[in-house]
């Protein structure tokens, strides 16, 4: 873990869907709370899935307790005195002032942990996840399984009635394993319509 010569960094935990993002962010959150840091966690309202709105899963279960936000000044408007750790999870969803936050928790000594995938369905860039990867002193990119050839997945691919969902699509779409898989490059597909031919580009 990062330590230098004063307290205050941010680290990012960034990968697709199934990656196991939560997972790892929770085990940081464990290990704080073990060495007896003061730790707060946050998490976009969006993110109601499994264990419910107050509290960050993981996708086998794992679980710790959280405060949902809407936007990301109400870390600042809750954060107690006494914190040490910030965690957020589900960083995508939040605005691009995210990262002003997290710069500002870290110039005044709080280590900061971030969760979230930095690609959406597209397989471009989502929310503030990259300006946060650009900020944080560690970035953590973990990939998952690919559930069509069992390659690395570094995408989201995202189904509707078990089909691919088209490029058009809402970026944001709250999902599990109902509507996401974790799929590699060459396996990813996102239909675009070519004037109307419905043809890949």
């Amino acid at each position: 873990m990062f330590h230098g010569t004063k307290p205050g960094w941010i680290e990012v935990i960034s990968g697709v869907m199934f990656s196991g993002k939560s997972e790892e962010l929770i085990r940081r959150v464990r290990r704080a709370v073990i060495a007896r840091n003061k730790v707060q966690v946050f998490k976009s309202h969006l993110d109601a899935r499994y264990a419910g709105l107050y509290s960050v899963s993981s996708h086998d279960g794992t679980i710790v307790e959280a405060e949902p936000i809407k936007e990301s000044r109400e870390i600042i408007e809750r954060l107690r005195p006494d914190t040490q750790v910030v965690a957020v999870d589900e960083a995508q969803f939040l605005d691009a002032g995210i990262v002003t936050v997290a710069n500002a928790l870290a110039d005044r000594g709080v280590r900061v942990i971030l969760a979230g995938t930095d690609i959406d369905f597209r397989g471009e860039r989502f929310g503030a996840m990259p300006e946060l990867m650009v900020a944080a002193e560690i970035v953590d990119k973990l990939y998952a399984i690919c559930v069509v050839c069992g390659g690395p997945a570094t995408r989201n691919q995202r189904l509707v009635n078990g089909k691919p969902a088209p490029y058009d699509s809402p970026q944001i779409m709250v999902g599990g394993r109902e509507s996401y898989e974790a799929r590699c490059r060459h396996c990813h597909q996102v239909p675009r319509k070519d004037e109307g031919q419905g043809d890949l580009l």
